[in-house]
């Protein structure tokens, strides 16, 4: 996964805002909120600036922006598995996501968010092809589908060696050509004839011999034998 905390991509002005007295500056939200914009239009995350621009609405609440708010918040949802959702939500003012708009969208988010933490990816596609304002809310952030699905592979590689074409389908939320081509051209995997994908071997997919091995001295070994001894007399 690409490095959603602080990437290279950060220009030097942002960097002097979040690590300067300038993150205390309300003036410094028009500057953080395009960069934010930028983050969407390309495929990359800065989850440290967006959470600076949201501690300067907790500051300036007059500044905020709905549309702003929800898009730090998917941003964050395509570093999972991470805490970036999380921390971006317990930024946010419990009260100005109490009810209306925001409310219904921030409540949408978060069953997203559970739904990919907790690895349940044909729901998660279900719910995104079957809400007209999931497909608004995710809208704005170029690749996005795209960097689920990275993510949804990356995390399949970890715990596998073979599965099933059908099943990736579900996962991935594609359907039969467009998974093979997924597997096959951007993860780099092979697809056998008989519907298996196999998947190369790496560090946490390998299986490991789990070899247990425990020193015993003479005395503990003397005193095992003495007790056994003792209790048969």
């Amino acid at each position: 996964m690409l490095n959603g905390e602080d990437p290279p991509e950060r220009p030097d002005y942002i960097v002097n805002i979040i690590n300067g007295l300038e993150r205390y500056n309300p003036e410094a939200v028009v500057n953080l909120e395009a960069y934010l914009q930028e983050q969407c239009e390309q495929k990359y995350c800065d989850c440290n600036a967006n959470r600076t621009l949201l501690k300067l609405y907790q500051l300036n609440p007059d500044r905020m922006k709905d549309e702003v708010v929800t898009n730090i918040l998917v941003k964050a949802m395509t570093q999972f598995p991470s805490p970036q959702f999380s921390l971006a939500l317990h930024l946010i003012n419990p009260s100005t996501i109490a009810q209306g708009e925001l409310h219904e969208a921030v409540t949408k988010l978060r069953t997203l968010n559970i739904q990919l933490e907790g690895s349940e990816y044909a729901r998660f596609w279900n719910t995104i092809d079957g809400d007209d304002l999931c497909a608004d809310l995710i809208a704005d952030i170029s690749g996005f589908e795209d960097l689920i699905r990275a993510n949804i592979a990356n995390l399949v590689a970890q715990a596998f060696r073979e599965v099933s074409l059908s099943q990736l389908e579900s996962w991935l939320g594609l359907d039969s050509d467009a998974a093979a081509k997924f597997v096959t051209e951007v993860a780099g995997w092979t697809v056998g004839d008989n519907g298996v994908v196999t998947i190369p071997k790496n560090a946490e997919n390998e299986a490991k011999k789990s070899e247990i091995r425990e020193d015993v001295n003479i005395d503990m070994f003397s005193r095992v034998i003495r007790r056994s001894w003792e209790e048969t007399v």
